[in-house]
């Protein structure tokens, strides 16, 4: 053999060393409901993609995107054609946008992220779009766009001349859906006008691991609420803009080298920016860390809601300026923002409108990291195993096809992954399962585009004797980890006593368990049969259908579970049919979102989400040690019609809400489910909570502040003398008469607190 044969042939063998495991592995994945030979999994460069920096790849990219004939222009939602396009190591020229289909994942190479790099005549708006303006409307409701990810990228503008407008992502969306591993490459030139990050409509949502190197403006973003983590601008003029927003959440931020770190200057005559919570974040060599239009005289009253915690500033001469002037004043040298903010506070009594410096939270020991920050730990990629380090769930047995009983074959898999040290591959799949499924100690498992295990039968059927579906850890207490990513738990048909998920595992606080993009989807998609033939919305009616109770609860930490770490968690009853062309809305009963009952608790909450269950969305009794940011609910649609007294009656061994008696003697709609409940609980740190109820028996009318937020009378409740130190930045509320409540009694009424579109409190702390 010649010398550089053997040198290539050495390299080659290298390079499949090295390769990501997931551009090596067998792909099984399987969409049942979908045409023959649909293919979940692409490699670009299967459909013709060089990577070699030189080809122009737009069109082979977009063919592997639209391959099946996926959701694309003109369809309204779909979760029959997942997909999951695949990038391996290099550099992919491209002359016009990318735009991925709904229910698709771009994913790159996570040990050698690929760029995205324009040309100099590159036309689009955005290197990615991700939901394009076909016409003068966005091609898919913002709102309604969930279950999409982008992860392991870099995207590059810098060929594009500084003052042509471009945007390097273009990312309008909702619950489900993330952005992870990207870095933004910009020109720094002094005429740029180039923007990163682009966002103008939604309901998120979450972002980590993000880089931003020059550019106009890192981020331009507008959306109801987001929880944004681990970003990093470097030379931009400003790295964030915010259009509008209710509430947002920025934790670990590191803004270096800019003209303005945050802008929420947005609105004329208007705050159009509801609120900020920024925390264990720095800000260095910036001119102005933070530049507000707020002052004492703005309108709304609580619009521009600002709070600081834990901010490290270098050479920052002002940290908060707005149009009265310099209202926190930074420094050339280091200090550090123990905590400030402005808006309305509740010290537990209020409204105080304030400015100036707070009391930090009391943060206790278990739930930070050795620099003194909130613990964070992002969505492991393993990106050091190699192919043969994974297991995969349909090459062990199971079918996915959502009518074979694949109990058996899944648990066989889980066990066996376990039992070798190996990770589960999760291909995607419908998984029909009829009894437990059991995750034991030590379990890794990674999903495939949203792959779902979905319980069926009559043993999840019984209101009356509850069983988990997805049962993390055999008993309440036993010690061990999970690493869970990237899949969905559901349910089939009438499922009353079904508990999605139980988790029972006991995990060090220095070393949590995890959960990361893992959802819980109840009802509205192919195959559920909860949809719109079953149990299409009956307004006025209110007869509850036996088939549309539909589960008992979505997510139990049990009393003896302690230490898990979740992120973008969305535990979802749907309200309307994705897989239906009108996304026409549905009514189904699901008993409760989250319970958390354990005794020694130390859980970490970010970026998580419940909605539309029938007795509460968050409920936390007797619990310590939970921080929480950025939680959003909302109020099932169809109440009061029927109220939440039905049809799940009230558990005193779960500490159920009791409606027929909390309700004595207060007005209005009360017997709706609670969007936070907090029971003899202490240490619950919530930064960030929209709590919404946009509906009365389908009938949004209830939701404004012309009709005096009637939806329902109350929606956050603290009780228990057992309660201290829980406290809440950024609370707000939409449609609820009370904002918060304090052992039946009202602490923060809505009128009091307006806010652009919710009532806003800067602080609530319980003492």
């Amino acid at each position: 053999m010649r010398f550089g044969t053997l040198l290539l042939a050495v390299a080659s063998l290298t390079s499949a060393v090295n390769a990501y495991w997931m551009g090596d592995i067998a792909h099984r994945g399987y969409a049942p409901f979908a045409y023959s030979g649909y293919p979940v999994f692409r490699n670009v460069k299967d459909y013709g993609a060089k990577g070699d920096g030189v080809t122009d790849d737009t069109i082979a990219i977009n063919a592997a995107i639209t391959a099946g004939n996926p959701c694309n222009q003109g369809c309204t939602s779909t979760t029959t054609t997942p997909a999951v396009v695949y990038f391996p190591a290099g550099t992919y020229l491209i002359s016009g946008s990318i735009k991925p289909a709904y229910f698709t994942q771009l994913i790159g190479d996570a040990s050698s992220p690929p760029t995205l790099k324009a040309t100099a005549n590159f036309a689009g708006f955005g290197l990615i779009d991700a939901n394009p303006y076909y016409t003068q409307y966005l091609n898919w409701k913002a709102v309604n766009v969930f279950f999409r990810q982008i992860r392991n990228f870099v995207i590059d503008t810098t060929n594009i001349p500084p003052a042509n407008a471009a945007t390097g992502i273009h990312w309008p969306s909702s619950q489900a859906t993330s952005l992870q591993n990207i870095v933004f490459n910009m020109p720094t030139a002094s005429n740029v006008v180039h923007v990163g990050l682009f966002m103008e409509e939604g309901s998120g949502g979450f972002v980590t691991d993000l880089t931003f190197n020059g550019g106009a403006t890192g981020a331009s973003m507008g959306n109801q609420q987001f929880t944004m983590r681990n970003l990093k601008f470097n030379n931009c003029k400003t790295a964030i803009y915010h259009l509008w927003n209710w509430g947002w959440t920025y934790s670990g931020l590191s803004i270096n080298n800019c003209g303005i770190g945050i802008d929420i200057t947005a609105g004329s005559g208007k705050v159009e920016t509801g609120s900020i919570i920024v925390f264990d974040s720095s800000f260095t060599n910036t001119a102005v860390a933070i530049s507000t239009s707020w002052t004492t005289t703005s309108t709304p009253d609580t619009a521009g809601t600002l709070i600081l915690e834990n901010i490290a500033l270098t050479n920052v001469p002002i940290a908060v300026k707005g149009p009265q002037g310099t209202y926190l004043s930074g420094s050339t040298g280091s200090t550090t923002i123990t905590a400030w903010g402005n808006g309305h506070k509740y010290t537990p009594s209020g409204p105080v409108e304030f400015a100036g410096a707070i009391t930090p939270n009391p943060r206790p020991v278990s739930l930070l990291a050795s620099n003194g920050r909130y613990y964070t730990r992002s969505k492991p990629q393993y990106e050091t195993l190699s192919a043969s380090q994974f297991i995969s769930a349909r090459a062990s047995g199971a079918k996915g096809d959502a009518a074979t009983d694949d109990t058996a074959a899944l648990q066989n898999a889980i066990n066996t992954a376990v039992a070798q040290g190996k990770v589960l591959y999760l291909d995607y799949g419908l998984y029909r399962v009829t009894s437990t499924i059991r995750i034991p100690p030590g379990a890794k498992i990674v999903g495939e585009s949203y792959a779902t295990i979905m319980s069926a039968g009559g043993f999840f059927n019984d209101i009356n004797n509850p069983k988990p579906v997805l049962q993390v850890g055999g008993s309440s207490g036993q010690a061990g980890t999970v690493e869970l990513s990237d899949f969905i738990v559901s349910t089939q048909n009438a499922q009353a006593g079904a508990v999605l998920i139980e988790w029972n595992l006991a995990s060090p606080a220095n070393h949590p368990s995890g959960m990361w993009d893992v959802h819980t989807r109840i009802g509205g998609f192919v195959g559920s049969q909860q949809q719109v033939g079953q149990c299409l919305k009956t307004p006025g009616n209110p007869t509850v259908r036996q088939e549309c109770i539909v589960a008992f609860m979505a997510m139990h930490i049990t009393k003896g579970a302690s230490g898990l770490y979740m992120e973008n968690v969305w535990l979802w009853t749907a309200d309307h049919d994705i897989d239906d062309a009108a996304n026409t809305q549905i009514t189904l009963y699901s008993g409760r979102g989250l319970y958390i009952e354990s005794t020694s608790g130390t859980f970490w909450l970010y970026g998580t989400g419940s909605e539309h269950h029938v007795l509460y969305q968050y409920q936390l009794s007797s619990t310590q040690n939970i921080f929480m940011g950025m939680i959003q609910t909302e109020t099932p649609y169809y109440q009061p019609t029927p109220n939440a007294l039905v049809p799940f009656p009230s558990l005193s061994s779960l500490n159920d809400p009791n409606f027929s008696t909390a309700c004595s003697g207060v007005a209005g709609n009360c017997a709706a489910a609670w969007g936070l409940r907090v029971l003899n609980s202490k240490n619950i740190l919530v930064y960030g909570a929209g709590l919404y109820s946009f509906f009365s028996d389908y009938s949004t009318t209830c939701s404004t502040f012309a009709a005096g937020q009637t939806c329902q009378s109350r929606i956050a409740s603290v009780e228990g003398t057992g309660c201290s130190n829980v406290n809440i930045y950024g609370l707000n509320t939409i449609g609820a008469q009370s904002m918060l409540t304090r052992d039946g009694v009202s602490v923060a009424r809505y009128a009091d607190n307006v806010n652009n579109f919710p009532s806003s409190v800067g602080v609530y702390k319980s003492g």
